[in-house]
């Protein structure tokens, strides 16, 4: 029992990694479709992060009433400044990105997230890099793979693997001018160096803070309030604040980024960072593009290409 109960523990963070993924891609699904039917991407990201945090605040209560982590000012202006970045800047520029490029762009450019954690870990003596080591030189190959991976899958598209005729599905039907697709590649690329540093910001904020519900709802409810704050201060218009749209599945897409992806991934990946540092999630990226390409080709007729 003692061996197997060893096995799991070892384990744990892969499976949690995996389920991590196909959480994601079911976001990265969802959110396009609401996006591009016309949801403004700060009522989705405020609205999503406040499910999070209502959600998970009754859970943190009842679970770690009894930790005895304490905060201070300090702490609570670090946990704030991760929030800005991982649930305010990272999520809405990655919802922006949504109006110029595909689902599978998105999620296939968050694989150069592991070039970010590793280029800011080593300065910040978070991450040992020996490059007289195998192990050194392979996160010098993984840098160098992830870096140009991004940019020929920016630059180039291949021939189509399945070509498909252009089709009147409301998502697949909007494709935007090449200006317009640079811009939604550099919104991405800056929503993921944003995710980078919330990820870094994590293992010193949890070496304080033990209690990682409560952290994560406190990180929800600071993202939610300061994109409802920018969001407001842009828009004020009670129509683009409604979430009953006629047709549109705007709830379904909040209620499932609000709980599943923001309630539970972002409390997987706090307790994973904790337990294997920070580059370990963000390894397991390339799975949810897996997913994410298959799921886009049928559900929203994106055609396939190679490279």
């Amino acid at each position: 029992m003692r061996c197997k109960g060893g096995i799991f523990k070892n384990q744990a963070p892969i499976l949690a990694m995996l389920l991590t993924q196909l959480i994601y891609t079911g976001m990265f699904l969802l959110s396009k479709a609401a996006i591009s039917s016309g949801m403004k991407p700060y009522v989705f990201v405020a609205y999503r992060q406040a499910v999070a945090a209502l959600v998970l605040a009754p859970f943190a209560y009842f679970y770690e009433r009894k930790n005895s982590s304490s905060l201070t000012w300090r702490l609570v202006m670090k946990i704030y400044m991760a929030s800005i970045f991982g649930l305010h800047l990272s999520m809405n520029l990655t919802y922006f990105a949504f109006r110029y490029v595909s689902a599978t762009y998105s999620t296939a450019i968050s694989n150069i997230v592991p070039a970010f954690v590793l280029l800011m870990a080593v300065p910040l003596r978070m991450e040992k890099l020996c490059l007289s080591e195998r192990q050194g030189q392979a996160k010098i190959l993984c840098l160098i793979l992830c870096i140009s991976g991004a940019m020929v899958f920016s630059f180039y598209k291949g021939p189509p693997i399945i070509y498909r005729a252009p089709h009147n599905h409301p998502i697949a039907r909007r494709y935007t001018t090449r200006s317009e697709t640079i811009k939604g590649c550099v919104m991405a690329v800056a929503a993921q160096i944003a995710w980078a540093i919330w990820l870094l910001a994590q293992k010193p904020i949890v070496r304080d803070y033990k209690s990682n519900l409560r952290l994560t709802a406190m990180q929800c409810g600071f993202g939610s309030v300061t994109t409802a704050i920018y969001g407001l201060a842009v828009d004020r218009r009670a129509s683009s604040w409604m979430l009953l749209r006629d047709g549109s599945n705007d709830v379904l897409s909040v209620l499932y980024c609000g709980i599943a992806v923001t309630g539970v991934t972002y409390a997987l990946q706090i307790w994973v960072v904790e337990k294997r540092g920070p580059v370990y999630p963000v390894i397991f990226n390339p799975l949810s593009l897996v997913l994410t390409a298959i799921f886009s080709a049928v559900l929203f007729h994106e055609t396939l290409h190679w490279g």
